[in-house]
């Protein structure tokens, strides 16, 4: 069973996919909370298709993997807070919580575009869906890929 003691872990994992997409380094995890195995994971890939963000890429990578579990016991890590649309795929995916880095205040302070909705609002927003969010784990390592991106690109 996970404990805040594992969030680290899968959050580095999150860190490291990020890699595959350097100056959009969104990146998502999703795992089996008793078990603590991976069950899918994701990268931002919004130049292909807008919606495609990293942790719409996890979930349909998960659904499309056909892994038979309870989706309430899924633990969703991500680089950085989830936006409005992947918050709401979270809640109807029934994943029981979600864990991010980034939070989306610090985004748009260094000038990433996002809407300004948190990912507990939107949960708060919707009472019968059950959802925990935990934010600022490795919060420094996920602010660093997005500071890196924006130092390369600025402007974008």
């Amino acid at each position: 069973m996970l404990t805040h003691e594992d969030h680290p872990r899968f959050m580095q994992h999150a860190i490291r996919l990020a890699a595959n997409v350097p100056h959009l380094p969104f990146a998502a995890v999703i795992v089996h909370q008793p078990t603590g195995e991976i069950v899918a994971e994701g990268w931002n890939k919004s130049e292909q298709h807008p919606l495609w963000h990293g942790e719409i890429d996890a979930i349909n990578r998960w659904v499309a993997a056909g892994v038979a579990v309870e989706p309430g016991q899924l633990v969703l890590y991500t680089t950085a807070e989830p936006c409005p649309m992947c918050q709401g795929a979270i809640l109807w995916a029934g994943i029981g919580q979600v864990v991010f880095g980034s939070s989306i205040r610090f985004l748009q302070h260094t000038g990433w575009r996002q809407i300004d909705i948190s990912a507990a609002e939107v949960t708060r927003c919707a009472p019968e869906f059950h959802c925990v969010v935990v934010g600022g784990v490795l919060e420094s390592e996920c602010n660093e890929l997005f500071l890196t991106a924006a130092r390369a690109a600025p402007g974008r």
